[in-house]
């Protein structure tokens, strides 16, 4: 019997546990994946405070590294079903985890355009995060796959350090706030290319191009990296029938606190403004506590 059972091992996950444990509580951590979570794939954190440069993977080592030397139980299995009760349990493949609360920190993925090698090339020129990774490609050509918001903020601010800047657009206009459009209008190094599909990535360990599609001109594009603007998918699908969640699928909450008495989420699958790294730990924090104090009270 677990006081506070994590799903998910991403900095939002670990935080969450670390706090728990600190309080005298027993704690289990499940993960599906690998440990780190998204950020653990990127080459190079330099907006997380008390490090100059570190990668994604060290620092989620190092984060992981103090789990570890808490006593915290990790068990590399996927939750598939949670049972709700004044016992909560968690159902896997092979096991029945039981806990008197639960926090879920499941995160949630980006969208991936579905090419050949796309997984094996991400962090390796294809990127997400233009925040975090954005630096890297000072001076350098890169391309923003998508036409909404995210991709055309994402390209305004690649602009001011790439030499330039390609987005990539599906449909016959960019779907982003006008304001927004007008602002990436301005930019004399951004050329947006409308009716146009990725075919594919061009390089084996790293992207050097990408071949693409308008009408029924098929090109190559040489360039240095590429941000997917796509779209995310919260890994929510655990809880859907649980927890409340909004028509995107992102958890929703108070404080961290859903809908169902014991149950709390943290980090990117909670309904919010911001998801950074830095969010998803004071999230890890809140939920933890919040947890705690159910769990005296």
């Amino acid at each position: 019997m677990y006081d506070v059972i994590v799903i998910g091992c991403g900095p939002a996950g670990m935080t969450s546990a670390i706090y728990a444990a600190r309080a005298n509580k027993k704690v289990l951590i499940l993960e599906k994946d690998s440990i780190g979570g998204q950020i653990a794939s990127s080459p190079l954190v330099e907006n997380y405070p008390g490090y100059t440069k570190i990668s994604g993977s060290e620092l989620t080592n190092n984060m992981f590294e103090q789990v570890s030397n808490l006593g915290i139980d990790i068990e590399l299995e996927e939750a598939k079903k949670i049972e709700d009760g004044k016992i909560k349990k968690i159902i896997t493949d092979n096991n029945v985890y039981e806990g008197k609360t639960v926090i879920i920190a499941t995160g949630s993925k980006y969208k991936l355009l579905g090419l050949k090698n796309e997984a094996e090339l991400i962090g390796k020129g294809i990127h997400f995060c233009v925040a975090c990774d954005g630096a890297f490609f000072k001076d350098k050509v890169v391309a923003v796959v998508g036409g909404g918001n995210s991709a055309v903020i994402n390209a305004i601010s690649l602009s001011d350090i790439c030499k330039k800047v390609y987005v990539i657009q599906n449909l016959d206009k960019l779907t982003a706030e006008q304001v927004l459009i007008d602002r990436l209008k301005d930019k004399n190094n951004v050329e947006v290319i409308l009716n146009c599909e990725v075919l594919e990535y061009i390089g084996l360990s790293e992207v050097y191009g990408i071949k693409i599609k308008t009408g029924d001109v098929v090109k190559e594009i040489k360039l240095d990296g590429v941000f997917l603007s796509i779209g995310l998918v919260p890994q929510s699908d655990i809880v859907k029938d649980l927890l409340k969640v909004n028509k995107y699928g992102y958890i929703e909450s108070n404080n961290c606190v859903t809908d169902v008495a014991g149950v709390f989420v943290a980090g990117d699958c909670r309904d919010k403004m911001i998801r950074q790294l830095t969010v998803a730990t004071a999230d890890g924090t809140t939920a933890a506590i919040m947890a705690i104090n159910y769990l005296n009270s």
